[in-house]
């Protein structure tokens, strides 16, 4: 089992930046999969980005060239690098782990991004 402890969320303009951190508890942090989602009121959870055990990403057509996701499993930590903020990304965003694409994921808490001026 992995806990899950989301961090960075905030309030930014349109075309600011925020680097969110997902720090996860307990051991073998670099046999899962990683990701990022994201839901806004009254819509369906989005899955925004992923990176596997080997270092793939893959990202949502909505954040391609804006967002990176990377990891450090060193540190236990995946990050969420948001860039060109639009109004359209405010929502709540959740960090997720799973050993494989048919394991249910474990979810952390979720952190709150919101993009106005």
């Amino acid at each position: 089992q992995v806990q899950l402890v989301e961090s960075g969320g905030g309030l930014v303009q349109p075309g600011g930046s925020l680097r969110l951190s997902c720090a996860a508890s307990g051991s073998s942090f670099s046999m899962y999969l990683m990701g990022w989602s994201r839901q806004a009121p009254g819509k369906p959870r989005e899955l925004v980005a992923t990176i596997t055990q080997s270092d793939n990403t893959n990202y949502a057509d909505s954040v391609k060239g804006r967002f990176t996701i990377s990891r450090d499993n060193t540190k236990n930590t995946v990050f969420l690098q948001m860039d060109s903020l639009k109004p359209e990304d405010t929502a709540v965003y959740y960090c997720s782990a799973r050993r494989n694409w048919v394991q249910a994921p474990y979810w952390g808490q979720g952190t709150q991004v919101t993009v106005s001026s």
